[in-house]
């Protein structure tokens, strides 16, 4: 098969799962508050921690996505270690990459990632509550009444707003790292010799450390690192190896590190990082070492081995329910990259307008700034209430692609970039 059509077998074998996935996503967008996670996550014990990494687990968010929600979390009055246990538990799992990995990856891995996810992000935020009783630190409760429910009213402009965010903003965020990695897996499927893996086999642990070194400090969203796992199993990689890439690379990236270190403090850093390595690693080890290699048989392996794979019914992408998800799914991935790089202009949803009459408005009023750091949707709109909660902030637009934010209004260019920088973003005047 050529790196076309691997390409396609990929897309179309994972499509109706994410769809699926973007689909149930976009429901819990749109009618669970954000009130209910405020409720279960402000006290400093246990059992917000187990309640964090559950809330967690299946939100479809990317490592950079969970940091300004986690953020947001705490500032509502969530625990120091229900913080930590919600960053490590999100990036690594969701109901999109779950459904995907069962379709690419087999039963034993979706079940297995998920697992992994909520240990992991348990034993961390565990050791960063413990850590901040020893040390003092307590969680500043604020009131929820300066966040209010900006759910839409009516079950129709709820099921709208879940399709809206879950086929719009969802695919703006992941979608070209979705893409990445499916290139990727073809390009590592179609070019990299069968058994360019098979010598690390026998030394588990070192090509663990590998991937693991390789996956810490890069970006790749849980559903993206999927197709690059398989392309290296069948190379030789093991599933051990395989799953502490779907674990660590999805949870941890240089520029989240930085923002958690920023925000949280070098020791709850620690236990964030240390707590995915470590899990990783011991998931990984557990996988090669303690489990059947039959429960981690590729489904796609006969698929994407055989040269010449193109008969209709031999595999499950030829079918038409994958064939119609995989060219919707081309189509919104198309739409989602062209909104990204500026090619479709889109108005900002959550921009926050305090004041509707504007026919007035002094044009020396408003002022624009350059914000970097914005990796994704959720980004800009934590960027955007935090500009719009300061005082003389009239309107408030940030525009993700270009990374600018237009404030009309008397604040204070030095406020603005003071709040922006405490969020976790470089902000400077245009």
């Amino acid at each position: 098969m050529d790196i076309i059509e691997i390409f396609w077998a990929m897309l179309c074998e994972m499509a109706p799962y994410l769809l699926l996935g973007f689909g149930i996503a976009g429901v819990m967008h749109a009618f669970v508050p954000a009130s209910l996670y405020r409720t279960h996550l402000a006290p400093n014990t246990f059992g917000s921690v187990v309640k964090a990494a559950l809330f967690g687990i299946p939100l479809p968010l990317c490592s950079c996505g969970v940091v300004p929600t986690a953020m947001g979390l705490q500032r509502e009055g969530a625990s120091r270690g229900a913080t930590v246990s919600f960053l490590i538990a999100t990036p690594q799992t969701g109901v999109d990459s779950i459904a995907a990995t069962y379709s690419m990856m087999g039963l034993p891995f979706a079940l297995l990632r998920p697992v992994a996810a909520l240990v992991t992000a348990v034993g961390g935020g565990a050791l960063a509550n413990r850590f901040a009783r020893r040390n003092g630190a307590a969680t500043a409760v604020q009131e929820p009444e300066g966040n209010p429910d900006t759910r839409p009213a009516g079950f129709a402009a709820r099921v709208r707003a879940a399709a809206v965010y879950g086929f719009g903003r969802m695919m703006e965020d992941i979608g070209r790292w979705l893409l990445i990695g499916l290139v990727l897996a073809a390009l590592i499927t179609a070019f990299v010799p069968a058994d360019f893996l098979a010598s690390l086999s026998d030394y588990p642990m070192l090509s663990m450390l590998l991937v693991l070194a390789l996956s810490v400090p890069m970006y790749v969203c849980a559903t993206g690192s999927i197709p690059i796992a398989v392309a290296l199993m069948l190379k030789g990689l093991s599933p051990g190896a395989a799953l502490v890439l779907l674990m660590a690379g999805p949870a941890t990236n240089a520029a989240s590190l930085m923002v958690v270190h920023k925000a949280l403090g070098r020791g709850v850093q620690l236990f964030y990082v240390g707590a995915i390595v470590v899990g990783a690693m011991l998931f990984g080890l557990l996988a090669d070492y303690f489990m059947p290699a039959s429960w981690f048989e590729l489904p796609m392996a006969e698929t994407l081995s055989c040269p010449h794979h193109s008969g209709a019914g031999t595999g499950m992408h030829n079918s038409w329910v994958q064939l119609a998800s995989g060219i919707v799914l081309s189509i919104l991935l198309l739409r989602a990259i062209a909104v990204r790089t500026g090619l479709i202009r889109k108005h900002s949803g959550d921009a926050c307008h305090c004041c509707k009459d504007t026919e007035h408005k002094d044009i020396n009023a408003m002022k624009e700034y350059k914000i970097e750091g914005m990796m994704c949707n959720h980004c800009r709109a934590n960027v955007e209430k935090t500009i719009a909660a300061l005082p003389g902030v009239e309107k408030v637009t940030v525009d993700l692609a270009a990374g600018r934010a237009q404030v009309e209004g008397n604040a204070a260019p030095e406020a603005v970039i003071a709040a922006v920088a405490a969020a976790g973003y470089d902000c400077s005047e245009a």
